[in-house]
């Protein structure tokens, strides 16, 4: 077999690809190793003796097979999952377990004592509009404003 090495690299360069991309016709081999020029590689490239082979991307077969089982429910158990647990929480349950759990524990201290009926309702009233993003927060902040009896 005749050395094609320099007819490839132009090749190459004229097709605008990597020299592994480069298909030489075997039965045009001959003609191919006498083109010096880039012309006569042009013209060969015209001709159907050199070609360029297409890029070989990543298949999507595995990636479609996914996808059809997520889409009836599989693949998403507690392994497969990634980030906190509200991520898959919508927002309203997680919203409904934060502001139960404020005015559990605003209801707790009313009862308690703990905190003036006038006190309660300022609070309650902060918390639905979110200013507590928890429990301690609620506490710190009820320290803070010396809201607390005794």
């Amino acid at each position: 077999m005749m050395k094609v090495d320099i007819q490839r690299a132009l090749a190459a360069r004229i097709l605008k690809v990597g020299q592994n991309r480069i298909w030489f016709d075997p039965e045009r081999i001959e003609d191919i190793s006498i083109a010096i020029t880039r012309n006569d590689i042009r013209s060969l490239i015209h001709e159907g003796a050199i070609k360029k082979r297409y890029d070989i991307g990543v298949s999507r077969v595995r990636a479609r097979i996914i996808a059809e089982k997520k889409k009836l429910g599989k693949r998403r158990g507690e392994g497969s999952r990634k980030g906190k647990a509200t991520t898959y929480m919508p927002k309203k349950q997680a919203w409904m377990t934060k502001i139960r759990a404020i005015r559990r524990e605003l209801r707790k201290l009313r009862e308690n004592k703990n905190i003036a009926v006038s006190s309660y309702r300022r609070l309650y009233r902060y918390a639905n509009g979110g200013t507590f993003k928890s429990i301690a927060h609620l506490h710190r902040f009820i320290k803070e404003n010396k809201m607390m009896r005794r």
